[in-house]
Order: C-alpha cells, then sequence, then structure tokens
C-alpha cells in the first residue's frame, strides 16, 4: 500500500508541475497587449517593428492628427510581418480612457508596409473611422498596433469595433506596436 501511495504522490506532481509550467509559450509578455477586450487571451509576439514619420516611439503626437488639429490619421509604417500572415489588422486605442476605440483598419494585404497620412490601404475596411487623440485632460497614451492574423476575419465595416478587437487579439500570431503621446490643452 506504501508503495501504491508513493507512486501515486510521485504521479499527482508530475502532473502539477506539468501544469504550471506555462505551456512553452514564447509569446511577448509584456503589458498592454489586451487592450481592454476584457479577456484573459495570450498575447502574440512582438515581432512587427512600427513607426511613424510624424513621431517617435514615447514622444508627442503633432497635434495635427487630434481632435484639435486636422483629425487625421499619422503615417505609419511597419516591417517583421510574419511570412504566414495572411492579413493584418491595425487597432489604435487609449488605455489611460480605458481603452477607448480611435480606429480599426482590417483587411489589409500582408504585402502593405505602411499607410500613408489621412488614408487607408486599398482593399482594407474600416470597422471604426479614425478620431484623433482629444484626451479630456493630462497626458494619455495612444497606441498603433498592428497585428498579423493567419486568415481573413471578414469583418464589415460595421462590426462592432470591440467585437472586432477581441477577435482580431484572439487570432493574432504576431503584433507590434507604436505608443505616442498627447497632452489636453
Amino acid at each position: 500500500m506504501r508503495y501504491k501511495l508513493a507512486t501515486l504522490f510521485a504521479l499527482v506532481g508530475m502532473v502539477l508541475a506539468a501544469c504550471s509550467s506555462g505551456g512553452g509559450n514564447s509569446g511577448d509578455s509584456g503589458s498592454g497587449g489586451d487592450s481592454g477586450s476584457g479577456g484573459a487571451t495570450a498575447t502574440p509576439a512582438s515581432t512587427i517593428s512600427v513607426r511613424s514619420s510624424a513621431f517617435q516611439a514615447g514622444a508627442a503626437i503633432p497635434r495635427k492628427y487630434s481632435c484639435s488639429g486636422d483629425n487625421v490619421s499619422p503615417p505609419l509604417a511597419w516591417s517583421g510581418v510574419p511570412s504566414g500572415a495572411r492579413e493584418l489588422a491595425l487597432v489604435v486605442d487609449d488605455p489611460d480612457a480605458g481603452g477607448f476605440v480611435h480606429w480599426v483598419v482590417v483587411g489589409i494585404d500582408p504585402g502593405t508596409t505602411s499607410i500613408a497620412e489621412d488614408a487607408v490601404p486599398q482593399g482594407a475596411t474600416e470597422v471604426s473611422d479614425y478620431r484623433g487623440p482629444c484626451p479630456p485632460g493630462g497626458t494619455h497614451h495612444y497606441q498603433f498596433t498592428v497585428y498579423a492574423l493567419p486568415n481573413d476575419l471578414q469583418l464589415a465595416g460595421d462590426a462592432d469595433a470591440r467585437d472586432a478587437i477581441s477577435r482580431i487579439q484572439a487570432a493574432a500570431t504576431a503584433r507590434g506596436q507604436l505608443v505616442g503621446t498627447f497632452s489636453a490643452g
């Protein structure tokens, strides 16, 4: 009986150790990958590099791209999209305002490497139109996140933005993010 109990405890210990190992997920474990989706989804690897000729990472977004300026989207460029991507998606949100959604674009051809100022790539769909930074007070952080998707989500232009973001994040195999700031006043 003692031998059976020892074997049972050893098996339970191995099962518990295997369950707590994390499953070998090589994805990015950094914060901010959820963007207010409310779910506990795995964050895809941060392999895509996102940049803008209008502002540097962590720097102020020019007024031109805000609600107090021309309210046009800034130019964006990216690289490092995985070869298996079937489409790209772009999400712009403000985590300082509870993940307020400023822009969602889906159906971007994976061969696309940039978006011009105040433009949407040909063939892509805006789930929500661009709304520039417009914080009620203080300095807010705006996340421009590009996601690589393994398949076509087929989201219509009238899709709910939060639902679209949840579906994008659940399907994404890679992502990249550029964060800019904007202050009220």
